[in-house]
């Protein structure tokens, strides 16, 4: 699982892990019953305190997307996505919300902006981040 955090984007660090998570889950990139990185993990690797992805799982698992097992680590509960399709909807209005009014404050123009993100998905196809033909029309 490789979460990528930006410090600076004003969306809270634990917010950023739970969204990638939702995201992850509701893609089928993340199959019930897998395991996640422990805690300590997950916050060598994001170099963040352990009390904000410990924030991040706790969300997680109150909202069903989770299950932590004592003693032998933290799962996809079994029952797969509960996102909703009006919840996932949610998810990505709120995403392209903030990064158009970003790409605005920065100058760029949405043909720049839109050029921006199809080479951007276009190399992570290339290193395996999202699947080949995965393109929506």
């Amino acid at each position: 699982m490789r979460l990528h955090i930006t410090p600076g984007d004003g969306t809270p660090i634990y917010r950023q892990i739970m969204n990638q998570v939702k995201y992850l889950i509701a893609a089928r990139r993340l199959s019930p019953g897998e395991e996640l990185p422990s805690i300590r993990v997950l916050a060598q690797e994001l170099v963040i305190n352990p009390n904000t992805v410990a924030r991040a799982y706790r969300e997680l698992e109150a909202a069903g997307l989770i299950r932590s097992r004592h003693g032998s680590g933290t799962v996809v509960a079994d029952r797969g996505s509960p996102l909703a399709q009006g919840e996932k909807d949610r998810i990505l209005e709120e995403r392209i919300g903030a990064l158009l009014a970003e790409a605005a404050q920065l100058g760029y123009t949405l043909d720049e902006l839109v050029s921006r993100v199809c080479a951007h998905h276009a190399e992570m196809q290339d290193h395996g981040e999202v699947e080949k033909g995965s393109d929506h029309d």
